[in-house]
């Protein structure tokens, strides 16, 4: 088994930086307090606070507010180069803000030793992906109004970067889609901890493709999904807190080795987790743990 990194620049999330923005004095808001903080960049999250009773749009689509004015939003890896954010106050005005997203450079990951009935699937494997894929886009569907993320967020599990967001893939020597989380590689049977607070939509093990699978609705249409899992120890409609147990480590599903593969969405949008914790603790990177990934 062989992963090869290329050019992965994991060093790199640390040069996207956290924006924080308000409103110019002129505008309607000024005296509301509307604030953003986040990452205004592909794959990046920002944080909102507005008045209570405000409607918020993203480039046309209602994005959902608390009863106290908190919202958020994300952008997917290949979002921008701009995006249009509107508030609607209670009194009638609205005021618009028109976001650059910063572009990020991926770099390349070629894995090797893969089953190959999953890297180029027959028919009938295929169509079984295809109703696998569909479970998850639905558990991945805003669900719960609730902001459970706003106690923020913690890795799930601690070990070597093996695969870093918004890489292109070359499995088996293929081409294929990008990578839209982050690998984590750990002993097998090591356990995973719920990221943050949430409800769980989906848990299901024997996946084709990502093997045993957690889904977390944190609210507001933000999601985490946990996959690669050797145990799935929580059920479907459970609250977790954040740090609540919710597997373990494994290689089951398209994995070369043992580790955790966590990914996040805002709505559609697939999001990069390491923009939302501290940097991976120095001694779980040094570990000699092999650089396992999918």
């Amino acid at each position: 088994m062989r992963v090869f990194l290329l050019s992965l620049a994991v060093a790199a999330l640390a040069a996207v930086t956290v924006a924080v923005a308000t409103l110019a004095a002129g505008s309607a808001l000024a005296g509301n307090a509307l604030r953003l903080e986040g990452h205004y960049t592909q794959g990046g999250l920002v944080y909102g606070w507005t008045e209570p009773g405000a409607r918020v749009t993203l480039d046309g689509t209602a994005v959902p507010v608390s009863p106290g004015g908190r919202f958020l939003f994300g952008f997917g890896r290949d979002a921008g180069p701009t995006a249009l954010l509107e508030i609607a106050h209670p009194g009638g005005i609205t005021d618009r803000q028109t976001l650059t997203i910063e572009p990020r450079v991926y770099g390349v990951q070629e894995i090797e030793g893969l089953p190959p009935s999953t890297v180029t699937p027959d028919p009938a494997l295929q169509e079984r992906i295809a109703a696998e894929n569909a479970r998850v886009a639905a558990a991945r569907q805003p669900q719960a109004a609730v902001e459970y993320w706003a106690g923020g967020f913690a890795w799930p599990v601690e070990g070597p970067i093996s695969g870093v967001y918004g890489t292109g893939r070359i499995l088996n020597g293929e081409p294929r889609q990008p990578h839209y989380g982050v690998d984590v590689a750990a002993p097998e049977g090591t356990a995973v901890a719920a990221p943050a607070a949430g409800i769980v939509t989906l848990a299901e093990t024997g996946m084709v493709l990502t093997g045993g699978t957690i889904v977390i609705d944190h609210g507001q249409g933000l999601s985490s999904t946990l996959m690669h899992l050797s145990a799935v120890l929580v059920p479907a409609g459970r609250f977790v807190e954040q740090g609540t147990i919710v597997g373990k480590v494994g290689a089951t599903g398209r994995a070369t080795g043992p580790h955790l593969d966590w990914r996040m969405n805002w709505r559609d949008a697939r999001l990069d987790p390491a923009l939302l914790v501290p940097p991976m603790p120095a001694d779980a990177l040094a570990s000699d743990q092999p650089a396992t990934g999918d």
